[in-house]
């Protein structure tokens, strides 16, 4: 499955290496819904595949962290 080996790639990184890539998630989300209120988005279900990326990361974080 596509999502057990992100998961396993986020498991493998730093803490650091894990929050750059939540900073760009959270720009791509932030220019994904830009693009969609001024209509410019086609594929609008890139907006959920990215909010919950940003939520394997936030976990992934969490669990290294404990």
């Amino acid at each position: 499955m596509k999502t057990n080996k992100y998961v396993e790639d986020l498991r493998n990184k730093s803490v650091a290496e894990l929050n750059e890539e939540l900073v760009a998630a959270k720009k791509e989300l932030f220019n994904l819904r830009f693009q969609n209120a001024t209509n410019q988005l086609d594929n609008t279900s890139r907006i959920k595949d990215v909010r919950k990326n940003i939520a394997r990361i936030q976990t992934v974080i969490s669990s290294k962290e404990a």
